[in-house]
């Protein structure tokens, strides 16, 4: 559907990239009724901007009924789609998204990017190799600003990268040019309910490829190894453990490119701004796509060298009577936060972790923590089932303590911290037990250890006043 006048148009949720629809939709003259399961009062501001708008809102428990008599409904991401009132859709109403309509408008090629971990890194990094390259682009999809309010003026030589996570790939019934698969894990099966399920949605990603678009994938995990021989276009891979070609992957110390043209060296692993293995493959992820999409070796080598992360992602917030804190708030499944324990070698960790409950398992977590973290500081929902599986993996591992919430988690940690340890917020779980989304955690942490510097420092300050004075 490309005329929207005159249409009459169903948003069902709130989320993020919703608003920005609404307003697009708006201005191409569509008829809207916002639906969401929040009040108006929940929703404060928003629901004033949208009455500002004209549309109509229908709010609270019955926001998905009636859903049938509109000419499209477009859904928000998160909404699990096997609820009876979405399901009564199909094939009666077209069902569509966000992310769906801008690969409908989009007149450059897109490069997409999913996985269960990395995808942040890799498509922040993507823009960063390409505009080191001299390549104007476009970055977004479940990072950022949504791109509908500007997809239409992105001209056809400015490529669009994206993150695409699974909500947002399995209403898609197109792939992008260039698409990515950085690794798959277990991760958000409390909407999916199975990992085929899950699985299936990550697979939208190049199963609509043509054989000329081009697709890769992560040639040390097992699953999307499989999946490369479902792929239509051009494969490469990238790995840290075997020589593939095409692709990169790691000679000795180094990170070379192998294509049938031959061998180009291209970074020292010593080199790469990221710390941790498992950023050695997002190095790799992302320098492959960024070729692919028009990026030169040189600029794509030198955003591997200056490129230091995203927020939330093994950020480091302050060093704190010689501790230091790092935010991995954005390490929302078990997988995630063993590949941030994984990043600090043999230094002393204590870990701050639990949260809202995604219906994943713990077992290899509570392996990685019995053997690596010197003290653990549970908190949220999943308390209970991490401290469990921990001590069913190390009866004997008895440094587990639990916290009401992170402020009093942060303090427990700060007070048995000693010179040379690391307190790591890795919280394996999703945040909205206790916050709105990763980011909100991210930040709050991030305020109390700047909280807890502060507070240090006057206090050497004092003490140090105190000493000169005497003297």
């Amino acid at each position: 559907m490309s005329n929207w006048a005159g249409k009459h148009v169903a948003v069902v949720g709130l989320g993020i990239s919703n608003m920005p629809l609404i307003d697009y939709l708006v201005k191409q003259g569509a008829s809207i009724s916002v639906r969401d399961r929040k009040s108006e009062v929940e929703l404060g501001d928003r629901a004033k901007l949208l009455h500002g708008l004209g549309v109509d809102c229908r709010m609270g428990p019955d926001y998905l009924s009636g859903l049938e008599q509109y000419d499209a409904v477009f859904l928000t991401p998160g909404i699990p789609k096997h609820l009876p009132e979405i399901q009564a859709l199909v094939g009666q109403v077209p069902v569509l998204s966000e992310i769906a309509l801008v690969f409908a408008l989009a007149k450059a090629p897109i490069y997409g990017i999913t996985g269960s971990s990395g995808k942040t890194t890799v498509t922040t990094l993507v823009g960063e190799m390409l505009k080191a390259s001299g390549v104007k682009c476009h970055v977004g999809g479940n990072i950022g600003v949504p791109l509908i309010g500007e997809i239409e003026q992105i001209p056809e030589d400015e490529p669009i990268v994206l993150e695409l996570s699974s909500f947002q790939l399995e209403l898609l019934n197109q792939s992008p040019h260039g698409a990515l698969v950085t690794n798959i894990s277990e991760n958000h099966l409390d909407v999916h309910l199975s990992m085929e399920s899950y699985i299936q949605a990550k697979k939208q990603i190049y199963l609509h490829q043509t054989p000329e678009d081009v697709a890769l994938f992560n040639y040390d995990d097992p699953v999307t190894r499989c999946m490369a021989q479902e792929a239509k276009g051009q494969v490469f891979f990238f790995s840290r453990k075997a020589r593939v070609n095409p692709g990169i992957f790691l000679d000795g110390q180094r990170l070379v490119f192998q294509d049938r043209a031959g061998i180009v060296p291209l970074i020292a692993k010593q080199d790469i701004g990221l710390i941790g293995e498992h950023n050695m493959e997002n190095v790799m992820a992302a320098a492959l796509l960024a070729y692919c999409a028009g990026g030169s070796w040189q600029g794509i080598c030198q955003a591997a060298s200056g490129f230091k992360g995203v927020a939330h992602r093994l950020e480091h917030i302050a060093a704190v009577n010689q501790v230091d804190y790092y935010n991995d708030s954005i390490a929302t499944s078990p997988a995630r936060a063993v590949a941030g324990i994984n990043s600090f070698g043999g230094r002393p960790l204590i870990l701050i972790a639990g949260g809202y409950d995604k219906k994943l398992g713990f077992a290899e977590f509570a392996k990685v923590v019995s053997q690596k973290v010197k003290a653990l500081i549970l908190l949220g929902q999943t308390a209970g089932q991490i401290e469990a599986a921990v001590r069913e993996a190390s009866p004997h591992y008895h440094h587990i303590y639990r916290a009401g919430d992170l402020e009093q988690a942060v303090a427990v940690a700060a007070q048995m911290a000693v010179a040379g340890d690391v307190v790591l917020l890795s919280p394996a779980c999703a945040s909205f037990d206790m916050y709105p989304g990763f980011e909100a955690r991210g930040e709050h942490f991030r305020r109390l250890v700047q909280g807890l510097a502060s507070s240090v420092n006057s206090s050497n300050q004092i003490n140090g006043g105190m000493i000169s004075g005497k003297d």
